[in-house]
């Protein structure tokens, strides 16, 4: 049997609204709730961070406003996968119209955090990406 193409949810990402909204939602996932603070990158509205939730990560941007209709909401999932250029073909195949082609990138975090990545609209209007960590 060969290896599956979807070996889990990778992260779901979360716009706070600023630097500080950002800096509350670390502190209550990690010294409230016990979680892990696995790297931070960026400044200003660009910090971003993300924090282990038990195998799937949180992933935590800056980047929301108050003037944004729904401030916390889920800016997309992304789902762990082995070959991101096959799930990509699928769900192109499948009417999935794609947002970002796949991509190999680095996020200057600490530690980094090589990976290649790709972006769809999923079925229902949802943000999916596909994430394969490198290294």
């Amino acid at each position: 049997m060969s290896e599956p193409l979807i070996t889990g949810m990778h992260h779901v990402a979360l716009e706070a609204c600023g630097e500080e909204s950002l800096e509350r939602a670390i502190a209550f996932y990690t010294e409230k709730l016990g979680m892990t603070l696995v790297r931070t990158w960026g400044e200003g509205a660009g910090r971003a961070a993300m924090v282990d939730a038990g195998g799937t990560m949180l992933e935590i941007f800056a980047s929301g406003t108050t003037d944004d209709p729904n401030p916390g909401s889920v800016a997309h999932f992304a789902l762990r996968c082995t070959d991101v250029d096959k799930a990509l073909q699928i769900a192109r195949e499948n009417g999935c119209a794609v947002i970002m082609e796949p991509t190999d990138v680095c996020i200057d975090s600490q530690p980094p955090l090589p990976a290649r990545i790709a972006f769809f609209t999923g079925p229902t209007g949802e943000e999916v990406e596909l994430f394969c960590e490198k290294g």
